[in-house]
């Protein structure tokens, strides 16, 4: 009898150590923005929403804090300043300027240390802004983008390459038409 008692708790103890998953951690892939671009330009422009990062021109101070991921850098009357780092080659930064808690200019630098991700990212930056501004205009190496259509204020946007031999620089900036 003791021995039919050891055999059943011996098999029970063998069917539920058998049923027994290690927990494993899945990797969960995040969506993608803009899949037909650089990785770094779904944290950089952030959404398709709005001009850049899910703003617009015009947007209040209490908008631009919300769509950022972090508290600004630097905070001044009408200015608020936000730095980040993507990867161990690129960071970057994003300057907000307003007009009486109005959203009037954006200035975002990117700096990379690898060259060539450099030239792909500023052709990828362009790509995109034609296609949403079609029509730029090139003027002494800055590529200038208008808008003047629909209900939206005209604004422009001026994207440049700044690189140096040995860093990549793109500044891009967003400002209403004067």
């Amino acid at each position: 009898m003791r021995l039919a008692i050891y055999y059943i708790l011996l098999l029970v103890t063998m069917f539920l150590s058998s049923c027994y998953e290690p927990t494993s951690t899945v990797e969960v892939k995040k969506v993608r923005i803009f899949p037909e671009y650089n990785e770094a330009l779904d944290e950089i422009i952030r959404s398709k929403e709005g001009v850049i990062r899910g703003v617009d021109l015009n947007s209040k101070a209490e908008l631009i804090t919300k769509a950022e991921t972090k508290e600004p850098s630097e905070v001044a009357h009408d200015y608020l300043y936000f730095e980040y780092t993507i990867d161990s080659v690129i960071n970057y930064s994003v300057a907000y300027n307003l007009q009486k808690d109005s959203l009037d200019e954006v200035e975002v630098q990117i700096n990379c240390n690898d060259l060539d991700l450099s030239t792909k990212l500023f052709t990828d930056l362009q790509t995109y802004y034609e296609k949403k501004l079609p029509n730029p205009t090139e003027d002494k190496g800055y590529i200038v983008y208008n808008c003047f259509e629909g209900q939206r204020k005209p604004f422009v946007v001026s994207l440049t390459d700044n690189s140096s031999p040995t860093k990549g620089i793109i500044n891009l900036v967003i400002y209403r038409d004067k």
